[in-house]
């Protein structure tokens, strides 16, 4: 069986479509002959379609070119398609955060980042489906690096700047913004494998990838393409006594601990116990819901990533 020959559909955010650097990389890479097509988005929608119909234009890959979200949407759009029919993802990263990219050691320079996503390997790997029901519907949809929910959330939704840079500082930061920010816990029972809880939680993580929040590594163990979530419960404290244990926990991310919880899962399912929705995220995008449950799709998509990114599970950490 014959390999079909290479061709791409940049997919770019419409917000970067006059962005004067990923011009100059896409007349570079077409002059050293790279058969790409471009689209830009224009509404709320776009990028999942032009992914969805890149197969019947001939495409073998597709390209994402803008933030977490926009990677989140065009994922989404392959995972309408049938798994033998996906087209390989590629990322050029043009977000404020690009969790991902960062996380799977992608360059993050337009030029650089089209060469890559032209050059390197494809890699099968996980994705996670998101069944979740709101005040007004129930919705169905995937992500692929992580979801936040709680205090985290909220901070990306709606805190000031100056607050989100506070998130830099490392675990003390986090922990003084959450009381300087007149944080509220948020109460929920978590249900995997054979084990349910109900807590007062300020964080939750579910990660397939590591880091969200524009470098927040919540998920230090993950990887990829182990068929695994990696799930991070912080739970509310009441006092600054408190807090050095906390701190120390999160160095630590222990399976069992007074504030922190560490532990993997094929699926997660939370029920929420406040009369208020949660906030959430979802690759960064904002969402509000009062119940859902995460569950591994394995080895669902090819994404294009340096064969020694360390998210790999073939990849050995030193």
């Amino acid at each position: 069986m014959t390999t079909p020959k290479k061709r791409f559909l940049l997919i770019v955010n419409g917000k970067s479509a006059g962005n004067a650097a990923l011009r100059e990389a896409v007349a570079e890479q077409r002059k050293a002959g790279m058969p790409i097509s471009v689209r830009a988005t224009w509404e709320a929608g776009d990028a999942e379609h032009f992914a969805e119909v890149a197969v019947d234009m001939g495409m073998t890959h597709v390209i994402a070119c803008g933030g977490d979200g926009t990677v989140n949407e065009v994922m989404n759009g392959l995972m309408r398609l049938d798994k033998e029919r996906r087209p390989i993802m590629g990322i050029v990263p043009l977000g404020s955060a690009n969790d991902f990219a960062t996380s799977v050691g992608l360059p993050l320079e337009p030029s650089e980042a089209l060469s890559a996503a032209w050059t390197l390997s494809d890699h099968p790997i996980d994705v996670v489906k998101l069944c979740a029901e709101s005040d007004i519907e129930s919705v169905t949809s995937y992500y692929v690096n992580m979801l936040t929910g709680g205090f985290g959330a909220e901070i990306t939704s709606s805190t000031p700047k100056m607050l989100k840079r506070m998130l830099g500082g490392g675990a003390y930061s986090l922990m003084g913004a959450v009381k300087a920010w007149r944080h509220r816990s948020y109460r929920g029972t978590l249900c995997w494998d054979d084990q349910q809880e109900s807590t007062s939680l300020l964080l939750l993580a579910i990660g397939n990838g590591r880091q969200s929040g524009g470098g927040q590594v919540l998920a230090p163990k993950a990887k990829l393409d182990d068929g695994h979530l990696d799930i991070l419960v912080v739970k509310d404290f009441l006092t600054a006594k408190a807090l050095p244990d906390l701190v120390s926990e999160l160095q630590d991310f222990p399976s069992q601990g007074r504030f922190v919880r560490y532990v993997t899962a094929d699926a997660l399912s939370v029920t929420t116990l406040d009369d208020d929705p949660w906030p959430l995220t979802l690759d960064g995008e904002a969402r509000y819901y009062r119940r859902f449950r995460a569950d591994v799709v394995p080895l669902a998509i090819h994404v294009v990533l340096p064969d020694n990114c360390p998210l790999l599970s073939s990849v050995v950490e030193t």
